[in-house]
């Protein structure tokens, strides 16, 4: 099968507690880790999306820097 470089599909089933397990080619191309926290997407239209880890702390990085300059 060709792929479109840099473009994956994997597949997850979910546990009884509603858990899925990242497959280990995903956590080892994206570097998650035990521990790390994601963030998790949601659209109604469009699904679930995981943006990459970092994602997470660059979001609220910019809400709270944007917050600070309203208080000012």
């Amino acid at each position: 099968m060709n792929e479109p470089k840099g473009l994956y599909a994997w597949t997850a089933t979910v546990g009884e507690k509603g858990q899925i397990v990242i497959p280990k080619q995903a956590r080892e191309l994206f570097a998650i880790k035990p521990g790390d926290t994601l963030l998790l997407l949601g659209d109604l239209q469009r699904g679930i999306a995981i943006p990459p880890k970092g994602t997470f702390s660059s979001l609220f990085g910019t809400v709270f820097q944007e917050e600070g300059a309203k208080e000012e």
